[in-house]
């Protein structure tokens, strides 16, 4: 079992109730951090003092608060602490269930396990330890069921931001100029309404609105 274990979470009660349940396997070493930043400060002094840590499970949300974070989700955390330490191994532990998010996560080997957090949350995240740990993955059963619906269409990064910006209500016109601000390529209007023309037939959406609802429906946005 692993021996060193880094836990990331800003709800203290949650921190502190995952130290406890690790400590119960027998796991040696655990200490906690509830800010990204600090978690990742943690990672370098360990490599520095020739002491890793072998498991990091982080939360995927952190509330922002008084601290200025460069790190701010444990999505942005995956990504540092595999750039920094790519041998590292990650589980993510979250109330969330955005099955693009998940996508994204293993599609660029940021993270082995994606633990959704209730009922079964810690039996759950038990399995996750001891597969990760032999070098399998492991996911909770809503989103593994989720990622293998029959729904094959893929949307990317894009599409999220076109369906993002469209749920915060603005117009076709607003996305364009949006688009154009932030940099982000295609910005024309005649793209942004051929791309989310493709989506409502994909989605078998009737409108804008019932596109909307059926991508948070399925975790997308």
């Amino acid at each position: 079992m692993f021996r060193k274990v880094l836990v990331a979470e800003d709800m203290d009660d949650i921190n502190k109730g995952v130290v406890a349940f690790l400590a119960e396997l027998g796991i040696e070493e655990i200490q906690q951090v509830q800010y990204c930043d600090d978690a990742l400060l943690k990672l370098k002094r360990a490599a520095l003092d020739n002491e890793p840590y072998d498991l990091l499970i982080s939360d995927l949300s952190f509330d922002n608060d008084y601290r200025n974070q460069k790190l701010k989700s444990g999505e942005d955390l995956a990504r540092a602490a595999k750039s920094n330490f790519p041998d590292l191994k990650v589980i993510i532990y979250s109330v969330e269930d955005r099955i693009q998010v998940v996508r994204r996560l293993f599609k660029n080997k940021l993270v082995q396990a994606y633990v959704c957090k209730g009922r079964n949350g810690l039996k759950d995240l038990s399995k996750a330890l001891s597969r990760v740990f032999t070098g399998d993955v492991f996911l909770s059963d809503q989103v593994r069921h989720a990622l293998k619906s029959n729904h094959h269409f893929e949307i990317d990064d894009f599409d999220i931001i076109l369906l993002d910006q469209l749920s915060k209500g603005l117009s076709q016109d607003q996305i364009s100029d949006y688009l154009k601000k932030n940099k982000i390529k295609p910005a024309s209007l005649s793209s942004i309404e051929k791309r989310l023309n493709k989506l409502k037939v994909e989605f078998k959406a009737n409108n804008a609105i019932h596109l909307i609802a059926k991508t948070k429906d399925m975790g997308l946005i």
